[in-house]
């Protein structure tokens, strides 16, 4: 029954979806109503929402122009059961706005496997990432999918191994320029984000834990599975599939190496972990297991979400 809602793309889908989007945020802000009170705080609370909604869009983008996944809308409603499962992600603006910059990258990134204007997304790509860096310091560590997606498609030409460096330029040029005229301690605050901290002791509560323990089981349940498969994908698919391994890892290791650790950085999984999950399911016949695994997963991110307010 789940499956046959979610098996296709279709507005009504996408409505759902976005009705369950709506209601998750308005549940999770209204723990506290003090914001209401502020229309600054409203604004803010909008253009949260929006770029969540964006990333969403981003996210079908990716996957639906890249022939990632079968035309279904699996794989945004495991982006928003993930979202479900770190509900405090739901108020880091720093991450969202960061991880939508990584969305967009990865936009640029996956469809580099056709071949059309390599260096002008090289560029946009190496740009949004250093973007999110200022959101985020450690969202940089995905400049290494940049130089994997060239060495997967346009190694032979040395400029492109430049372009990076020029992105970075032109993003340090803006920055600094920002800095100097509006916030002088952006700099200082940006360098010494340069901090790792290898230590997972940052859980507040039984409950944070929790999730974060069935999301580690959700991760060996669907990354195996497309790490067995993977050589049966399309060949001209697989340099795509193994971007989106390799941009699993990197989120993994942002989150064990950030200082600020928590469990909303795992946002930077959330895509990566929707697509490996969207592909398990294509990938089995059987429309029982199929569904149950549906089922688990919605009862598991129902359970951590509320349990967590």
């Amino acid at each position: 029954m789940i499956t046959s809602v979610f098996k296709k793309s279709t507005p009504i889908n996408y409505s759902f979806i976005g009705i369950l989007m709506v209601f998750v945020f308005f549940t999770y802000q209204f723990q506290d109503t003090k914001w209401t009170s502020s229309l600054f705080e409203i604004a803010k609370k909008s253009a949260l929402l929006l770029i969540l909604f964006a990333s969403l869009f981003t996210a079908n983008f990716i996957v639906k122009k890249n022939a990632l996944t079968k035309d279904s809308a699996y794989t945004i409603f495991f982006v928003l059961i993930f979202l479900m499962f770190f509900p405090n992600v739901l108020n880091n603006y720093k991450l969202i706005v960061s991880n939508f910059f990584i969305l967009l990258a990865m936009r640029r990134l996956v469809s580099l496997q056709t071949l059309k204007a390599p260096k002008e997304k090289i560029f946009d790509a190496s740009l949004w990432i250093f973007v999110a860096s200022l959101f985020h310091f450690w969202a940089i560590l995905f400049i290494l999918l940049v130089y994997i997606s060239i060495i997967f498609h346009v190694s032979r030409d040395y400029r492109n191994w430049l372009i990076p460096f020029v992105a970075l330029f032109s993003s340090s040029i803006i920055f600094v320029f920002y800095a100097l005229l509006f916030d002088k301690e952006a700099i200082d605050v940006y360098l010494q984000s340069e901090v790792i901290n290898l230590q997972v002791d940052y859980f507040t509560n039984n409950y944070q834990n929790i999730a974060f323990s069935i999301y580690a089981v959700f991760v060996v349940f669907f990354v195996l599975p497309y790490l067995f498969t993977l050589t049966n994908k399309p060949l001209n698919l697989q340099a795509s599939y193994k971007k989106v391994l390799l941009a699993f890892f990197i989120g993994i290791a942002i989150f064990f190496i950030s200082a600020n650790k928590s469990n909303e950085v795992l946002v930077y999984t959330f895509l990566p972990m929707a697509i490996m999950a969207t592909n398990t399911i294509e990938y089995l016949q059987n429309k029982i297991q199929q569904e149950i695994i549906l089922f688990v997963s919605i009862i598991c991110c129902v359970f951590c979400f509320f349990s967590q307010l």
